[in-house]
């Protein structure tokens, strides 16, 4: 069998399996997400050694981000199996009445929500998302093909292998969480081909992936951008709060999408308060790069280069400069920023509504850290990624983002005139 067949193969074996689960009862699902969390547990040491296998084989060019998101730990699997049991204690999104009205003719309406259908996840680097993706396609009633990176194809299949079994267990059809077996690049483009067959695809990973299945697909498709966030310290924040909020934002960890990127300082802001939080940042260890403003703050800053403010370091390096207000801030967000994550640091309410209104991202926030922006945060028990296009789902994409809905009308014997 060529690398065609086998993915079609895989694709409409998860669309005849697609019915069963968009009709399983919420008890059903949620124990095939508690059942995957035992087996991920129970396999723990299997995933770890399939990890270290891939660890093992990345070329030492590898950047320490990506081998940093790559790295599972007993840790992160006890935290993936958690996840998993999380989201099965959530509300059930499918079956929903979102409205209910009645027709001008009598009859009665209802809008109720249902799954999306058959999803495809392409993603890079990380392993968990393996367990994340495929337990929110589960609970929402989705079929799931998973196309993980070519570099944690051995973790990613070990995690798959505890779903299946989880799925199996709970009398639901395994074939509703499939993954594509090859490591070729080849297999993303035959997935892409495949309009007929699956309903959305959700590239989660950098910018040359999202480019790829933009140009290659007619299939809709969740956009998730760069994650180029700023963070904006107004001249009226709390300076003590700006520098704790400022270094958590960039440093917590670094390798994530939510991470900021470039620090914005109002030109108003006292320069003793501009100080403080880049010699915070420079103490924290990371590398700053400024404009002139921000070079005169430290001698450890290093000039920036234009293309500085664009670039998504995923690193421990942030691009800095002084912009004037609020307006200022928003020019700039306009002009490098990827619509993911931005926030405001203020005590003037005012100043922070104003941003929140005119900055045109995904998520904004007001003193707090852009590393909130997650779908486990929100209190949505787990994400897929982070969209940030415009239509049908934006901001984290979670259980409500992977349904849609239909209208049920009830009538009795009407007929149109």
């Amino acid at each position: 069998m060529n690398l065609q067949e086998e993915i079609r193969q895989i694709v409409v074996a998860a669309k005849n399996a697609f019915p069963v689960l968009a009709v399983a009862q919420r008890a059903q699902k949620d124990a095939a997400l508690n059942f995957a969390a035992e087996e991920i547990i129970k396999n723990k040491q299997k995933i770890l050694q399939a990890n270290e296998q891939d660890l093992e084989s990345l070329n030492c060019s590898v950047p320490a981000p990506v081998r940093e998101r790559m790295t599972l730990t007993a840790a992160r699997i006890d935290a993936m199996a958690e996840s998993l049991k999380q989201i099965a204690t959530l509300e059930d999104t499918v079956g929903k009445i979102l409205k209910s009205w009645t027709a001008p003719a009598g009859f009665k309406i209802e809008r109720v929500s249902v799954p999306l259908g058959v999803l495809c996840v392409i993603y890079e680097s990380r392993p968990n998302v393996t367990a994340d993706a495929a337990a929110l396609c589960i609970k929402s009633g989705n079929a799931v093909i998973l196309r993980g990176g070519a570099d944690a194809f051995n973790s990613s299949y070990a995690i798959w292998q505890c779903l299946q079994e989880g799925l199996k267990r709970a009398g639901l059809p395994p074939e509703c969480a499939q993954m594509v077996p090859s490591k070729s690049r080849d297999a993303v483009g035959e997935l892409l081909k495949l309009d007929d067959l699956i309903d959305v695809i959700i590239p989660r990973g950098g910018k040359s992936l999202i480019e790829r299945v933009s140009k290659e697909t007619r299939i809709p498709t969740f956009k998730h951008l760069n994650g180029i966030c700023h963070t904006f310290v107004e001249k009226n924040a709390d300076i003590d709060m700006a520098a704790k909020v400022v270094v958590n934002a960039k440093m917590r960890r670094t390798s994530i999408c939510g991470a900021t990127e470039t620090l914005l300082l109002d030109k108003a802001l006292p320069e003793d308060s501009a100080k403080k939080i880049i010699d915070a940042l420079i103490a924290s260890g990371c590398e700053v790069r400024g404009d002139a403003f921000v070079q005169k703050l430290n001698p450890k800053v290093k000039p920036a280069a234009p293309t500085d403010f664009g670039t998504e370091f995923l690193d421990a390096i942030i691009s800095a400069k002084q912009v004037d207000g609020v307006k200022g801030a928003a020019e700039h967000i306009a002009k490098y920023g990827s619509s993911h994550t931005e926030s405001i640091i203020t005590s003037d309410a005012k100043a922070a509504e104003e941003f929140l209104n005119s900055v045109d991202s995904a998520v904004v926030m007001h003193n707090a850290s852009t590393q909130f922006c997650d779908g486990g945060e929100f209190g949505f028990g787990g994400e897929i990624g982070i969209a940030t296009g415009r239509l049908h789902a934006r901001g984290p994409v979670a259980l409500e983002q992977l349904t849609t809905f239909k209208y049920k009308v009830k009538g009795e014997g009407h007929i149109r005139k």
